[in-house]
C-alpha cells in the first residue's frame, strides 16, 4: 500500500503563531525539565566566576600598559624589568582561567546536548506518536536530522553564544569607564571656541561598533532562512543516500541506477544551489567584518590622537587607551562577529522548537476525517460495528478505502480470517486495529492493549543480540535460555541457538522464511491472548506457511486474526469476514 500523509509543513501547526519568544519558551521550559538542568546550572556558575576573575586579570594587563610602555618611552631598564615581572604574573593567571574556562565550556555544551537528545528522542518516541508524526506531512521527513544534526548545533551554538554575550557584557562594563575616565577631559578649539566632548572615546567606540552592527544586519539579514533551508535540503540528501543504499537488491534488479542516479543528483544539485547562495552572502559580509577588523587595528590610535598630542596623554596612556578601546569595541561588535554564528542558531532553534512543539501537540490535533472511535476494554473480546475506513484527505485518487456493515464480535480463542472484494484496502483495518489509522467512522473495541500482538507485513529487527531481537520489545532478562531454546527449535531455528549472544543485522543475513520463522518465535515466547496478522505469510513458500500456521493454531488459547487472502490459513477453517470497498475519501 502506498504511504499516504497529510501535508503539514514546518508553517502550519508547528509555527502557527510560534514566534522568536516563543521558541525561546518552549526551549526553555524543556530544559528546565530535564534531568541535566542541576548539574547546566552549577557548570554555569563556575562559568560565570571564571569569566569574572578573567576580565580583572584583563582590566590589570590593560593598566599594566601604561608604567611599561612609559618605561620603554623613559628607557628606565629596572622599571621595564619590573613590568616583564608583572606581565608573566598576570599573563601566567590568564592562561590558566583560560584553559579551565575552555574545559568548562566544552562540558557545558556536552550536558546542553545531552538533555536537549533525550528530551526530543523522549517526545518522539512516545507510545504511536513517531507513526503520526511520519504520517503528519514534511513536518516529519527526516526527523533524524532534528533528532541529531539540528540538536547539536543547537546546543553547542546555545552554549558557545551565550557565554560569549556574558563575558562581552562584562568586558563592556568594566572597561567602559576606563575609556572614559581616559577622555573625560577632552575638548578642541573651533574658531576661537572651545567645545568639550566629555568621554568622547567612549561615543567614538559606540558609533565604531554601532556602524559594523548596521551594516551586518543588512548584508547578512537573509543568511538564517538560507541556513534553514539548507538543513532541510542536506537531510533531504541523506535521506536519498539511505534509502538507496538499503534498497540495493531491488534497486539493481530492476536496473534502476540510473532513475536513483539522477534523483540522488538532482538531491545534490538543492543543496549545491543553497550552498552557492551562502556563499554569496558570506562573502559579502566578510566585506564588512574584515574590513571593520583590519579598521580596528589604526582606529582606536586615530581617535586617541588628539587627546595625545595635545599633551593631555603620555604614550603609556595612550596604550592604555588603545588597549581599552579594543576590549570596549571587541565587546560592543560581539554580534557582528557571530552573526553567522547566530543565523546559523536561529535556524536550529526554529528547526528544534518546531518540531517539539508538533510532537507535543500531535496527539490533541484533530485531522480531517479522523472521527474514528477506538478504545481498550476490559473483557477478553473485539468489537468492530459499522466501519468506514477511509483514505487520508490528502491521498490520490488511487487510493482506497473499504466498509465494514453492522457489528462483528470476535472472541477468545477463535480463529478469523479477514479479506475482501478487490478494491477494499483491508491493511487500513490492521493500522486502525493498531491504533495509527485514525481516518474514518465507526467503533473499535479492543481487549487491554497488553494481551494484544500485532504482525505486520514486514518486521523490525532491532540492531542487538538475537535473544534481545526475540524478545523486542520486553527485556529479553525476562525469558531464560531454555525457554528461547525451545521457541526456536518449534520454529525451526535450532542451528541459531548457538547465536543468542551475538549481535548483527539479523533483517540481513537471515532469509525472509527465516525472519517470519523469528517473529513466530517471538509470539510464542510472549504468549499473547490476541495476535492480528496483517498479510504476512503470503510472500512465503507454501511449505513454510504450513508449519508457521500449524504453530501459530496450536496456541490454542490465543485468537489469531489474519488479515489477508493465505489458502494455507484457510485450512484451519477460521471464520470469514468479508470488507466491501469504499469508492472514494470521506467528505
Amino acid at each position: 500500500m502506498a504511504q499516504t500523509e497529510i501535508h503539514f509543513t514546518d508553517h502550519d501547526i508547528g509555527s502557527a503563531g510560534f514566534g522568536f519568544f516563543a521558541q525561546i519558551r518552549m526551549m526553555a521550559g524543556a530544559f528546565w525539565s530535564s534531568t541535566v538542568r542541576l548539574r547546566v546550572l552549577v557548570l554555569t556558575s563556575a562559568l560565570l566566576a571564571v569569566i569574572l576573575a578573567t576580565v580583572f586579570a584583563q582590566y590589570l594587563l590593560n593598566s599594566w600598559n601604561t608604567p611599561f610602555y612609559n618605561s620603554l618611552e623613559q628607557r628606565n631598564l629596572p622599571a621595564f624589568l619590573e613590568q616583564l615581572r608583572v606581565f608573566a604574573m598576570i599573563a601566567g593567571s590568564l592562561l590558566v582561567l583560560n584553559v579551565v574556562q575552555a574545559w568548562l565550556n566544552q562540558m557545558t555544551a556536552l550536558y546542553m546536548r545531552e538533555g536537549l537528545s533525550r528530551d526530543l528522542v523522549d517526545q518522539w518516541m512516545k507510545p504511536r506518536r513517531a507513526l503520526k508524526l511520519a504520517n503528519f506531512g514534511t513536518i516529519g521527513v527526516n526527523p533524524d536530522q532534528r533528532l541529531h544534526e539540528d540538536a547539536r548545533n543547537f546546543a553547542e551554538l546555545t552554549t558557545t553564544l551565550a557565554i560569549g554575550l556574558v563575558n562581552s557584557t562584562i568586558l563592556l562594563v568594566s572597561f567602559i569607564g576606563v575609556l572614559w575616565v581616559i577622555s573625560a577631559d577632552f575638548a578642541f578649539t573651533i574658531d576661537g571656541r572651545s567645545i568639550a566632548i566629555p568621554g568622547y572615546m567612549v561615543w567614538a567606540a559606540l558609533v565604531y561598533a554601532a556602524t559594523a552592527s548596521i551594516l551586518s544586519n543588512l548584508v547578512g539579514r537573509h543568511l538564517p532562512e538560507l541556513n534553514t533551508q539548507r538543513y532541510s535540503k542536506e537531510a533531504e540528501l541523506r535521506f536519498a543516500l539511505m534509502h538507496a543504499n538499503e534498497n540495493l537488491t531491488a534497486i539493481t534488479l530492476t536496473n534502476g541506477e540510473e532513475s536513483e542516479r539522477r534523483r540522488i543528483q538532482q538531491a545534490i544539485t538543492a543543496v549545491l544551489i543553497l550552498i552557492r547562495r551562502l556563499a554569496g552572502a558570506y562573502t559579502n559580509l566578510t566585506w564588512v567584518s574584515s574590513g571593520f577588523g583590519w579598521l580596528t587595528t589604526i582606529a582606536p590610535i586615530l581617535i586617541a590622537a588628539p587627546v595625545y598630542f595635545s599633551g593631555s596623554l603620555s604614550f603609556g596612556g595612550l596604550m592604555m587607551a588603545v588597549g581599552a578601546f579594543n576590549q570596549v569595541n571587541t565587546a560592543l561588535r560581539w554580534y557582528v562577529d557571530n552573526f553567522r554564528p547566530i543565523a546559523d542558531w536561529k535556524s536550529a532553534l526554529y528547526r528544534v522548537s518546531v518540531f517539539r512543539r508538533v510532537m507535543c501537540e500531535i496527539d490533541d490535533h484533530h485531522q480531517e476525517g479522523a472521527d474514528l472511535q477506538l478504545a481498550n476494554r476490559t473483557d477478553q473480546a473485539i468489537v468492530l460495528k459499522d466501519l468506514v475506513l477511509a483514505p487520508a484527505p490528502s491521498a490520490s485518487g488511487a487510493e482506497r478505502g473499504l466498509r465494514l456493515d453492522g457489528e462483528f464480535v470476535i472472541g477468545q480463542g477463535e480463529r478469523v480470517m479477514v479479506n475482501g472484494d478487490p478494491g477494499a484496502n483491508r491493511h487500513l483495518l490492521f493500522q486502525a486495529l493498531a491504533g495509527v489509522w485514525p481516518w474514518g467512522k465507526g467503533e473499535i473495541l479492543l481487549p487491554p492493549a497488553q494481551d494484544l500482538l500485532f504482525v505486520p507485513q514486514k518486521g523490525y529487527f532491532p540492531d542487538a543480540t538475537l535473544r534481545e531481537v526475540i524478545a523486542y520489545p520486553h527485556a529479553a532478562a525476562a525469558y531464560p535460555d531454555a525457554q528461547m531454546a525451545q521457541v526456536l527449535e518449534t520454529v525451526g531455528l535450532g542451528r541459531l541457538l548457538e547465536r543468542l549472544d551475538a549481535r548483527d543485522r539479523w533483517d540481513r543475513v537471515l532469509e525472509e522464511e527465516d525472519q517470519a520463522r523469528l517473529r513466530v518465535a517471538h509470539a510464542l515466547l510472549i504468549r499473547p491472548k490476541w495476535i492480528v496478522i496483517d498479510d504476512a505469510l503470503e510472500t512465503l513458500d507454501p511449505e513454510t506457511q504450513k508449519q508457521l500456521i500449524a504453530i501459530l493454531d496450536a496456541m490454542t488459547e490465543t485468537t489469531i486474526i489474519y488479515i489477508g487472502r493465505s489458502e494455507n490459513f484457510l485450512s484451519i477453517g477460521p471464520r470469514a469476514i468479508h470488507l466491501q470497498p469504499l469508492g472514494a475519501p470521506l467528505p
